[in-house]
């Protein structure tokens, strides 16, 4: 209801007994609140962005994981190295819910979903190519819809004879 229509008369005989300026300033509220629920329903629902939001927030752990991963390989010494690899471990573990979740709103990041389960059975850096190329593909989807894995038709244009 935007502001200076009349209040409906429902509303009105609701209001009744009230002063003009306390009934103005309850339509105000109403008005106020109306306003914030579908501001926010728009607002969450913008935010959602389906699986490829959450795939990209797993993402941006797994690609923390394979930074430190990396790095381990890299450290001076074995202390070094053994905590890099288990804060990578942690990162990537950090990553799997988040791609659970990604994986239930679009079965196109099940295979991250996958990847990311296998590190508590197979080193990560065996894994590192895979979930470097899914993440890849995470990072460059921004919110459009999946790619589909069948092509569409190929469109029928009339041939000249």
């Amino acid at each position: 209801m935007p502001l200076g229509q009349p209040v409906p008369s429902r509303l009105c005989r609701q209001l009744a007994g009230v002063t003009h300026s306390a009934r103005r300033r309850t339509v105000r509220r109403l008005m106020a609140g109306a306003s914030l629920t579908a501001g926010l329903g728009l607002g969450l629902s913008a935010c959602g962005g389906g699986g490829t939001a959450l795939a990209q927030q797993a993402c941006a752990h797994v690609n923390r994981s394979i930074s430190l991963l990396h790095r381990s390989e890299h450290a001076s010494d074995q202390s070094q190295a053994n905590r890099l690899s288990q804060d990578a471990y942690d990162q990537l573990r950090a990553a799997l819910p988040l791609a659970a979740q990604a994986a239930y709103h679009d079965g196109q990041w099940q295979a991250l979903m996958t990847t990311i389960s296998e590190s508590n059975r197979v080193p990560e850096s065996t894994l590192v190519t895979a979930l470097s190329a899914q993440c890849q593909q995470a990072d460059q989807s921004g919110f459009e819809p999946p790619p589909r894995s069948i092509p569409p038709p190929p469109s029928s244009s009339p041939s000249s004879s």
